[in-house]
């Protein structure tokens, strides 16, 4: 159904490794499973949009449908719903026209639409009915029906060092200042050195504080980086920040991708200022 999160759903399916085609003709549609069983394997999972713009006679569906349930192949088809009046609420509240109410109510538009996919519904492996759910709900629950064994999601993690006096790194999620630390800057033989080298590091990891502070940050990180994936974030970015971006924020933001990656994460390390 128009409005019902087709989309949230195409999407979380891409996300999962799906190739996806949205609106493709159902003629078309035999043809795109071949050339994915000539791919060699490069196409090993398929996800198609079908809906109502197309204007295609319900019967044509209801024949690829059973002709897809004949084949040697797994397929699911799956109906996105949710009531009426949320629909029309989703139409109202995005100034969206839906498409079968350009010269009638929205209303009556959802409700013409929803007699042409009765039959088809009626077909479905999985019905979801989205009226109660959040757009992070559905894409949680497509998630969770249809990642392999071992696939889960994945959030891209970046660990950014900076320096203030350059500005704090625009795409920053959450940021930590760790100017309190103690400067190796002032330190003779050590100012020309960075918080990569040996030196530097063994400097700063002799101060408790320094090591209390990447033990609490890395414990808030493995505390909240579940919970940022859960509501479906894709990407985050945390930067931690010292005066120069040359000595101490380059240490903390090493040891914390070293505490997170023993944890299972993928940890993408930027030292923005270092040079």
């Amino acid at each position: 159904m128009s409005g019902s999160g087709k989309h949230t759903v195409f999407k979380a399916l891409e996300d999962l490794g799906y190739f996806c085609v949205d609106n493709l003709p159902t003629a078309l549609i035999p043809r795109l499973i071949q050339m994915t069983a000539a791919s060699g394997g490069e196409i090993r999972k398929l996800a198609i949009v079908v809906d109502v713009r197309l204007r295609e006679s319900v019967a044509e569906f209801k024949k690829l449908f059973r002709k897809l349930k004949r084949a040697h192949l797994k397929s699911t088809i799956i109906f996105v719903d949710a009531a009426d009046e949320i629909l029309a609420r989703r139409y109202s509240e995005t100034r969206r026209i839906h498409p079968l109410a350009k010269n009638r109510s929205l209303f009556q538009g959802v409700r013409s639409e929803r007699r042409k996919l009765s039959a088809i519904r009626t077909l479905a492996d999985l019905v979801i009915d989205t009226s109660n759910y959040t757009v992070h709900d559905l894409r949680k629950f497509i998630y969770e029906t249809f990642q392999q064994p071992g696939q889960a999601e994945q959030l891209q993690l970046s660990i950014v060092s900076f320096g203030y006096k350059y500005g704090i790194p625009h795409n920053s999620d959450l940021v930590f200042d760790v100017r309190f630390l103690v400067n190796p800057n002032f330190v003779p033989g050590l100012k020309e050195k960075t918080g990569c080298d040996p030196e530097v590091v063994r400097y700063l990891l002799k101060r408790r504080e320094t090591v209390e502070t990447i033990a609490k940050i890395s414990e808030m990180l493995e505390y909240l980086l579940p919970k940022y994936a859960r509501e479906g974030k894709s990407y985050l970015t945390v930067s931690v920040g010292c005066t120069g971006g040359k000595h101490r924020s380059v240490m903390v933001a090493g040891a914390l991708k070293e505490k997170l990656v023993k944890a299972g994460y993928q940890v993408n390390l930027i030292h923005r200022d270092l040079h």
